[in-house]
């Protein structure tokens, strides 16, 4: 890794600050590359919205300029089921990376199993709403302990699992390939807790912004995976 520290950063910090040159140089022969890239923000006013569908925030073009400049060429393009994460990948494409059109589309692969978590009944609710129905039993980190499910939806646990099944599907269909996946912030904490073997509960810890770029490397030597960078900010 090309950081000083491995421990997951609550700031807005982020681990491994990486030049291009570094970046290309990274990814050996066999390597598969996976660039995770959360979505634009969401206008949620306030309220929890897991895998509620909506749109995102794709005017501050700048974001997407400095997202085109460190993304790599030539890659395999991934989004969830949710519109905001096409909408995104949409907006990288036209800030000037190579990219497919439409998105989703037979050249833009769509997983479901990449999804936000899925809060059933609290979605909707306001943080505030969701902290004081639940009389003070509320995670510090997200709105659960990993292993709880929200009523009608899925536990922390459940989403690392499947995010694991979808991850080890791409990079065996597309093994040394880059391959640049626009997703979400649990779904960057999921493959986190993967590559680095972590308790679900610590992988919580791990501050994932809109736009940022997360990237992890594998398979490999030793451990079988290599995390590059964590939250880079795309300008």
């Amino acid at each position: 890794m090309t950081a000083t520290s491995a421990r997951p950063d609550g700031g807005r910090g982020f681990l491994g600050l990486i030049s291009q040159r570094g970046d290309q140089a990274a990814a050996g022969a066999g390597t598969t590359s996976l660039w995770l890239v959360r979505h634009a923000p969401v206008d949620h006013g306030g309220r929890i919205y897991g895998q509620a569908d909506f749109s995102c925030d794709c005017s501050e073009t700048a974001l997407f300029t400095g997202l085109a400049e460190k993304l790599p060429r030539a890659a395999v393009w991934v989004t969830s089921n949710l519109r905001r994460t096409h909408e995104t990948a949409a907006a990288i494409v036209r800030a000037g990376l190579p990219g497919p059109q439409p998105i989703p589309g037979p050249d833009a692969i769509e997983m479901a199993d990449l999804a936000e978590q899925d809060f059933g009944q609290w979605q909707g609710l306001t943080y505030e709403e969701l902290e004081e129905s639940r009389a003070g039993d509320f995670h510090r980190f997200w709105h659960a302990p990993a292993h709880e499910a929200a009523p009608g939806g899925e536990s922390f646990v459940a989403v690392i699992e499947r995010v694991s099944r979808a991850i080890h599907r791409l990079v065996e269909a597309h093994l040394g390939r880059d391959i640049i996946a626009v997703v979400h912030g649990g779904t960057i904490r999921a493959a986190l807790a993967l590559a680095l073997g972590l308790d679900p509960e610590a992988s919580l810890a791990f501050t994932i912004e809109n736009c940022s770029i997360t990237r992890i490397d594998g398979p490999g030597m030793g451990h079988g995976w290599r995390v590059v960078t964590v939250n880079r900010p795309p300008r």
